[in-house]
């Protein structure tokens, strides 16, 4: 038996089951990855020793950086975590890309994550979740801004070994668990009617000019901005929401707010497909112009004007 459960941040995983009586993940998502064959080759981690003494519960990164293959998590330092006031954690952790986990004071890992800027993200966790956030383990990426394959493998390694040595998910890796990474919150969709049974006043089409002047850009799109229905769609949601554009969605599928609309827009825009995005009033284009124009950079220095 198996389950499926998804991991904060990532997408689902296919789970093996344990043995233990910890309660088993609910089934959350469609698996993906299955962990009981998934065996990816591990990134080039560095560790940093924590000086003289005892192997965990260091104070602090001190001394050369560790080359090593593979770096486990089991083998890498426990380091404590000072105080936000003590003026000591600027100077403690280093600020380059790496996988990180954070124990509490029982010595219990809740977090496993990645980052850009380990010292920055660990500073946030400190502040936020104080009580939990006591030491931490720290596996350094090589290179100066490693692909983000390679930190999400780093990060698919220690998850594997855990669950591989304990069967549980870290508490603060669960799909329901919004402490240690805060979920942005997204603008609902936009509809043009009430209903579908409901009179216009205007013709639809004054409702989509009005719509499209009136709001800076619009994504008109298969599905929902949160449930895209089609791959072109989600890979234009995804486009506009990771270049930071505060854009309208319009779902064409929604038949009961947006009757008629799939029709209508094709007229409106002279345009056959979709999606079909909208800046100040004008069509842009779809997703293969969206996704070219990401490419070459252009779409950055777009919604720069």
């Amino acid at each position: 038996m198996a389950a499926t459960v998804h991991l904060t941040g990532f997408r689902a995983f296919h789970l093996p089951a344990h043995t233990s009586s910890s309660p088993q993940p609910k089934t959350l998502a469609p698996a993906s990855t299955s962990f009981s064959s998934y065996s990816p080759e591990a990134p080039s981690l560095r560790s940093i020793p924590g000086g003289r003494g005892p192997r965990r519960r260091q104070k602090g990164f001190r001394g050369s950086f560790l080359a090593a293959s593979v770096l486990k998590i089991s083998d890498a330092e426990l380091v404590l975590i000072p105080s936000e006031g003590s003026g000591e954690i600027e100077g403690l952790l280093p600020p380059v890309a790496g996988v990180y986990g954070v124990y509490d004071k029982n010595e219990e890992l809740q977090f496993i994550g990645i980052s850009r800027n380990i010292a920055a993200s660990i500073m946030a966790h400190r502040k936020s979740v104080q009580d939990l956030c006591w030491s931490v383990k720290v596996g350094l990426v090589d290179g100066e801004n490693p692909d983000k394959t390679v930190l999400t493998d780093a990060w698919k390694s220690w998850m594997e070994e855990h669950l591989a040595a304990t069967g549980k998910i870290p508490p603060g890796n669960q799909s329901e668990n919004n402490t240690w990474v805060r979920r942005p919150h997204k603008k609902p969709d936009l509809r043009l009617t009430p209903g579908r049974h409901v009179q216009l006043a205007v013709p639809l089409e004054q409702l989509i000019d009005k719509l499209v002047k009136e709001n800076e850009v619009v994504a008109f799109i298969k599905g929902s901005r949160t449930a895209p229905q089609c791959g072109f769609s989600q890979r234009v949601v995804g486009i506009l929401e990771s270049h930071g554009v505060d854009f309208e969605c319009v779902d064409v599928l929604d038949e009961e707010h947006n009757s008629g609309l799939r029709e209508t827009l094709k007229s409106y825009s002279n345009w056959p497909t979709f999606p079909q995005v909208f800046v100040r009033g004008e069509l842009l284009g779809g997703c293969d112009i969206i996704s070219s124009m990401a490419e070459k950079g252009e779409l950055a220095a777009f919604f720069k004007k």
